[in-house]
């Protein structure tokens, strides 16, 4: 009988993991299903349930709000596995300890472990043989994002970590994550957004995303469209599931920030969460992030009333993410951010516009089924220089569509110019060239992936100077 050779690194089961269909890819027009993920992981021995879970769930800000609880239960010496998503440099940012990437003897051995259950379902002894057999009723074999969550799971149960904070892929209702039986479920503010998959109404997407929420666990959410707040008040109460909405238990106080992080105040107006007023910096600038740590320090006392001030002032003083407002060069100063929405980009416009003015370059990408016309409406007006690209291969894009429309909206707008370098590494050199010789701020946008080839292509300039 013929053996696969063993993985011997995280890179070997990343790679094993990518030959799954990835249907945020495109690669399949396949359903989304549940079943597939719960029969996983009984066959599995439940490793989602190895610890207490923190569900996160949104449009936006749901990888803030994550990377800002781990920092937090870190702080407080819990061991937290961390499950988010897309990675900018490589998928082991996907599953960590904290910020810090596991040991890869955990890698490999989750692998082994994953590779061989599902190996065993051609097994006709096996329970759940068959279960992936395109010529039975449950056909279709698990997707990435199905595996992948599996892997996650398997690797915290490997860490015997205490706690696990998981953000969803894709909506909530049918996401591999939504196995799990949380101490509170988390979402963050719903825009329209992956519309193929979720729908294409506020109340559509809203009603995926509350199918995060279980019954009697308490909902945490974050400011709200009327139409989505209905949609969770609603499901929260069907479920008996406690809500605590944000704006009215919570408030943003002398919120100041500068090229290094952002300082505000926060104060709960409710009784049992924090009696005093919170002074906190985060080392990430802008007034969005401000709420997105409100939103997590909720979260978290909700969960553990015994959580101190100190803890979440000193974790949310550690906070780091990449290409969120992330600076990857001071002179001249080139910021990377995802934002991919329209409410994203209008936040981080007015961030970087608050920072450095007006006139900047941009590079922009977005992939097929984003709002890039209400996208271009915000970021035209305040950039001369327009460098339109592709943004990155992961996802479907059709680059010159998005030219010709900022192109239109450019020409009101006397001395704005906008280009099309259809080549990601090119336009990333053009703009890099534009800022040196004009001495102009560069903001890169529009897609995590595009985020992730001009934060590669910096950092790896940057360490060739070095050397």
């Amino acid at each position: 009988m013929n053996t696969l050779p063993r993985f011997s690194s995280s890179g070997d089961v990343f790679d094993w993991l990518t030959r799954f269909i990835n249907i945020e890819r495109g690669e399949s027009t396949r359903s989304f299903r549940l079943d597939r993920s719960e029969t996983l992981a009984k066959l599995a021995g439940h490793p989602e349930s190895c610890a207490p879970v923190i569900h996160v769930a949104g449009s936006k800000g749901k990888g803030s709000v994550t990377g800002m609880m781990t920092a937090m239960l870190e702080d407080w010496g819990l061991k937290t596995a961390r499950y988010t998503s897309p990675h900018i440099t490589e998928y082991r940012e996907r599953i960590t300890l904290g910020n810090d990437f596991l040991d890869e003897a955990v890698y490999t051995a989750a692998g082994e472990e994953l590779r061989g259950l599902l190996a065993s379902l051609e097994d006709p002894r096996t329970e759940g043989h068959g279960l992936f057999n395109p010529q039975t009723d449950e056909g279709e074999e698990p997707t990435f994002f199905e595996v992948l969550t599996l892997y996650f799971f398997l690797c915290a149960r490997r860490t015997k970590c205490d706690v696990m904070v998981v953000e969803t892929g894709l909506g909530g209702r049918l996401d591999a994550t939504n196995i799990v039986n949380p101490l509170v479920s988390v979402i963050t503010t719903i825009e329209l957004e992956h519309m193929e998959f979720l729908g294409d109404t506020i109340q559509a997407i809203a009603a995926e995303k509350a199918g995060i929420i279980k019954p009697g666990r308490p909902l945490i959410l974050m400011e709200q469209a009327p139409e989505a707040l209905e949609i969770f008040q609603r499901t929260a109460a069907y479920k008996k599931a406690p809500l605590r909405y944000f704006p009215p238990i919570a408030g943003i106080e002398a919120l100041r920030f500068d090229r290094k992080g952002t300082s505000f105040t926060l104060r709960f107006k409710e009784a049992g969460l924090f009696p005093e007023a919170l002074d906190v910096r985060l080392p990430i600038p802008g007034a969005i992030q401000a709420k997105n740590a409100g939103l997590a320090a909720l979260a978290l006392k909700t969960a553990f009333p015994a959580l101190s001030a100190e803890t979440v002032q000193r974790g949310l003083g550690t906070f780091t993410l990449p290409a969120r407002f992330e600076t990857i060069q001071d002179t001249p100063p080139v910021i990377i951010d995802g934002a991919h929405t329209p409410y994203s980009v209008e936040c981080c416009t007015e961030t970087f516009t608050a920072l450095y003015g007006t006139g900047g370059v941009l590079l922009f990408g977005c992939a097929f089924r984003k709002d890039a016309h209400a996208m271009a409406n915000t970021l035209v007006p305040h950039f001369s220089r327009i460098i339109i690209t592709t943004p990155g291969t992961f996802k479907t894009s059709y680059p010159e569509q998005v030219y010709e429309l900022f192109q239109a909206i450019s020409r009101s707008y006397p001395g704005h110019e906008a280009r099309f370098i259809k080549d990601t590494p090119s336009a990333i050199r053009e703009a890099l060239r534009l800022a040196g010789e004009q001495g102009l701020p560069v903001l890169g946008t529009g897609s995590f992936y595009l985020a992730a080839e001009i934060r590669n292509m910096v950092k790896e300039a940057q360490s060739v100077l070095c050397r």
